[in-house]
């Protein structure tokens, strides 16, 4: 939609419809939206391929309807990470198009038929039951983005046989994400078996002495089968990055 316009107001430039003025102020607008509270980033995908996705924790209703409303009017599919159900529920009435995803926390508005962009592909590992709210945020994302997606759920190395018995989806990925809590081993283990990147997610699930997922994040840090780490219970980061790759 972005390149559409974009083309539009060119052409028009070129065809002597559009005085170079206004054209000037179109870019303007392009750029970013300015709603007082949140300066909406348009043109974000433009510049990196990838749109603007809402971080919802710590904006109120008023705040995010306004983003939605802006990003709506401009085209965009919206995604919104990190939002509670009642939330989701109050979002889903003012904005009938919309539905919301309780377990990943996310809100979207979506075409129903989705044009995948990626090459490959992205795989959702979650090392345990509890893990997979991360790896539905990771997951939700990967499909926002463009990319065939596929889930592999509780597969941790407690019982390193259930990864064992599912290899033939785990080699077919061209980017794998895992999210691990307690002791975060699994991303070293499935790392050292293939041959793509593998980004693993740390997530705050364990007992007390995890610390909330810092232990699970400093042994993916130290992992010696090449992991790329991404911050605790960032499912969305992890995604993010595996479409970047997914579409070089």
């Amino acid at each position: 939609m972005m390149n559409e316009k974009l083309l539009k107001l060119l052409t028009g430039v070129q065809n002597g419809t559009v005085s170079v003025e206004s054209a000037m102020k179109s870019f303007g607008g392009l750029a970013y939206e300015d709603l007082h509270h949140t300066k909406v980033d348009h043109g974000r995908k433009i510049r990196k391929g990838l749109q603007e996705v809402v971080f919802g924790e710590g904006k109120t209703l008023g705040q995010i309807s306004d983003i939605v409303t802006s990003m709506s009017a401009n085209g965009d599919e919206v995604l919104a990470t990190r939002i509670d159900a009642s939330l989701g529920e109050a979002l889903c009435r003012s904005f009938p198009l919309g539905r919301y995803d309780d377990l990943s926390r996310c809100f979207m508005v979506m075409k129903k038929k989705r044009r995948i962009t990626g090459k490959g592909i992205v795989l959702v590992v979650s090392a345990g039951t509890s893990d997979i709210p991360v790896a539905e945020e990771a997951y939700v994302t990967s499909v926002f983005f463009g990319n065939r997606t596929e889930k592999l759920y509780d597969v941790g190395v407690a019982g390193i046989h259930r990864l064992l018995g599912n290899m033939e989806v785990v080699k077919k990925a061209r980017v794998i994400i895992v999210a691990a809590g307690m002791e975060g081993a699994l991303p070293s283990v499935v790392a050292g078996m293939v041959g793509v990147p593998v980004i693993g997610v740390p997530t705050s699930v364990g007992y007390g002495a995890s610390f909330g997922g810092l232990t699970a994040m400093l042994a993916m840090l130290n992992s010696c089968s090449t992991v790329s780490v991404f911050n605790i219970d960032n499912g969305f980061g992890a995604a993010y990055y595996a479409t970047l790759i997914n579409r070089l």
